[in-house]
């Protein structure tokens, strides 16, 4: 069988390098930036709490589920590899193909550019206005460069940025939490009532949300990519996966529950810096050097860990036969797969200069959502094919069969909301249009290969 992991990416995660992946790649610049657009489309009260809920709860049924999968398939590449173990070769490729043409390049063309923007703040610049806006998109270049720079030295050296930016940006936006309830809601009372005002709520618009909000929480599965380079991971994935998603989970509704303390509804949606606003608010302009230095931190983090594990998808592909043969070469010396972080590193320099922020958030959700619905559902084929076909996870989904269910039917949800809406109907055609164009490529290129390699 050919997804045995490969012997020349050394395990070297423990639990809490695995949980600062997972932490690091999930907080970015989503929390300080998109509530705006999601107050925008509800707001209210209860429906924005509750659409951070929805997304949460979302996130923790996908980790538990994939905490099962990855515990009996702890290898480099994590999502592709519970792809094809259930659903064979071609669905496999397909998420690959849409990780290497749209995801990963969309993903690190948002996170970088927002890096840049709060990097152009702390130096005194305004970002939105020329010169600033255009040189934004080239040092969000630089960052990603910089940033594989960092990851083809080593995982370790990957790692410890992971590990102290992820504390910088969980303690930064916990102490403008804190901040919140012991100034803010003493002084204003929060902003709570009405809960719900009329027109607050429908089903489309809280689709749409969903979409933005799951942006903001996306990362939790980042962490199955390196699987095949964590200590123990059998035991270690599962726990890194839960714990790190309660984690992120916890301080996501504490910050929501914190912006509501300081600003209303409504000025959370026309605000584009939202927790610079609330630290503007509460303690005045070191407020917002504090936030700025916060969200540059954290974001240069979520870039450091997209560059980190993104790239094992490729090379686990290479490694199959499923992508080109040059993706799965090792660095002899720092032992990391350098030719897939710096191809990864150049479509995202590709797509940070051309395309927007908003742009790149909404593709890279709709492109990735139907693969994470697949890899939730491996896990009813792989329990019916049981142990004779050695599948023997070491931790078990709680809430079996409900618990993958939900996280599917909502993707099923997510993605016919998008369809139907008006508003994103031709963008989403166009992303997965994008993702069937690697079926002809598949049968024309890659199929004989893989077959070789099988």
């Amino acid at each position: 069988m050919s997804g045995a992991p490969s012997p020349s990416l050394r395990r070297q995660l423990g639990l809490w390098s695995a949980v600062a992946v997972l932490v690091g790649s999930t907080i970015g610049s989503g929390i300080f930036r998109s509530p705006a657009g999601i107050a925008t489309r509800l707001p209210g009260p209860l429906p924005l709490v509750g659409v951070f809920v929805a997304a949460g709860i979302l996130a923790l049924c996908g980790a538990l589920t994939l905490a099962e999968v990855g515990s009996a398939y702890p290898r480099t590449g994590g999502i592709y590899v519970y792809i094809r173990e259930a659903f064979g070769r071609l669905p496999a490729f397909l998420f690959g193909w849409a990780e290497f043409v749209i995801i990963r390049a969309a993903s690190l063309g948002a996170i970088s550019i927002t890096c840049a923007e709060y990097t152009l703040r702390v130096a005194g610049f305004d970002p939105a206005v020329q010169p600033y806006d255009d040189w934004a998109h080239w040092l969000a270049a630089v960052a990603i460069v910089l940033s594989s720079s960092v990851n083809v030295l080593g995982v370790r050296s990957s790692s410890a940025v992971q590990n102290v930016t992820t504390l910088a940006k969980y303690g930064g936006l916990l102490f403008i939490v804190v901040l919140a309830f012991a100034i803010g809601l003493p002084q204003s009372g929060g902003h709570f009532a009405p809960l719900a005002p009329p027109g607050s709520f429908t089903f489309g618009a809280f689709g749409l949300a969903l979409v933005s909000t799951l942006w903001i929480f996306d990362g939790w599965a980042d962490v199955s990519f390196v699987g095949g380079e964590i200590k123990d991971a059998q035991r270690t994935l599962p726990k890194a996966l839960v714990l790190g998603t309660l984690l992120v989970l916890a301080i996501y509704l504490a910050a929501i529950f914190g912006y509501l303390s300081v600003l209303s509804v409504q000025e959370i949606a026309g605000s584009r810096l939202v927790a610079a606003d609330v630290a503007q608010r509460l303690i005045g302009p070191a407020g917002v050097l504090f936030v700025s230095v916060t969200v540059m931190l954290s974001t240069f983090g979520t870039l450091n860990g997209t560059l980190l594990t993104a790239p094992r998808i490729f090379f686990a592909m290479a490694d199959d036969g499923l992508f080109f043969k040059a993706l799965g070469k090792v660095h002899p010396k720092f032992e990391t797969p350098y030719v897939a972080v710096l191809t990864c590193a150049a479509l995202g320099v590709a797509f940070v200069l051309l395309r927007s922020f908003e742009q790149l958030a909404d593709a890279f959700v709709t492109a990735i959502v139907p693969f994470y619905a697949l890899a939730v559902a491996s896990v009813y084929v792989l329990r019916r094919r049981g142990a004779a076909s050695g599948y023997a996870p070491s931790f078990r989904v709680p809430g079996y069969p409900v618990v993958p269910a939900l996280f599917i039917a909502s993707a099923v949800f997510l993605l016919g909301n998008a369809i139907l809406d008006e508003t994103s109907r031709w963008a989403t055609l166009g992303v997965l249009g994008g993702i069937a164009a690697g079926v002809p490529v598949y049968h024309l290129v890659f199929a004989k290969g893989a077959r070789r390699e099988g």
